[in-house]
């Protein structure tokens, strides 16, 4: 994704609708801006931001995760705290009713509307946003497609939206596989996981052996830390994919140091 953007303070023009605490350190905010909410392609982001202790605005980019057909609503983001971030740790500290900036509707890692190949999406964390925005959208125009879901978290309670995704995947109108898989099976944290485990990239070569998908007739579409997308194409190109297959969106810039997705 884009990277962070300062600028002069200006008024909010934004609030925060709702908020959904998955975790402690993943939460799904709702963002409503005061005039009309802006349209958007399924796979764009928003930046928001709010004020520093220090007077400065700080913000950043985050895809949303809500339908382009219930903007009525604002834009729903899915967003991981980094406790040593600029904008997460102020963002996790807001309730329901207070303010931030918003930027309307950007980004080019966007669903292409006619592309009726098996769609191949593959996220870690807070990466599942823009897939949960393009499956909503295929959802609410009633245009299924079939589509495997390959999302990777250190632990099970990362998984954002799984019942959603599991009932899409039980829907005969879809044809929709979830593949959900955790990195540190061994924690006590994830006690009880009976998953798949291993990190997306490790857990891709192997699903793509099992189903046997025809490059030919599929396209891909990842979204996550840098080194899993790039070793995602590395593995899609290894198995017959070419570049007009592969679609990829980066949380952050290789070789920032960074742990997580926008900070």
């Amino acid at each position: 994704m884009p990277g962070p953007e300062r600028g002069a303070t200006p008024s909010y023009d934004a609030t925060i609708a709702d908020r959904v605490d998955l975790t402690d350190t993943i939460a799904a905010f709702r963002i409503r801006p005061d005039g009309p909410v802006m349209p958007f392609t399924p796979g764009q982001y928003v930046t928001i931001g709010r004020v520093g202790a220090d007077g400065r605005l700080v913000q950043r980019p985050y895809s949303v995760a809500s339908s382009a057909r219930r903007t009525e609503a604002g834009y729903e983001l899915f967003i991981r705290l980094v406790r040593a971030g600029a904008l997460t740790p102020l963002l996790f500290a807001t309730k329901v009713g207070d303010r931030v900036t918003l930027k309307r509707p950007k980004g080019r890692f966007t669903l292409r509307p006619d592309d009726q190949r098996t769609h191949i999406f593959i996220a870690t964390g807070c990466g599942l946003a823009p897939f949960l925005s393009m499956l909503r959208t295929l959802d609410d125009d009633a245009a299924p497609r079939k589509v495997i879901v390959l999302h990777g978290v250190s632990y099970a309670d990362e998984l954002g939206y799984r019942s959603e995704l599991e009932r899409w995947a039980t829907d005969p109108r879809w044809g929709l596989r979830y593949v959900p898989t955790v990195s540190r099976p061994r924690e006590p944290r994830n006690a009880g996981w009976t998953g798949r485990t291993g990190r997306a990239e490790t857990v891709l070569g192997p699903l793509l052996d099992e189903l046997r998908l025809p490059p030919a007739e599929s396209v891909a579409y990842i979204c996550g830390n840098p080194e899993m997308t790039v070793t995602a194409e590395e593995i899609l190109r290894g198995h017959g994919f070419d570049a007009g297959s592969i679609h990829k969106e980066l949380y952050w810039p290789l070789g920032s140091g960074r742990s997580s997705g926008a900070a």
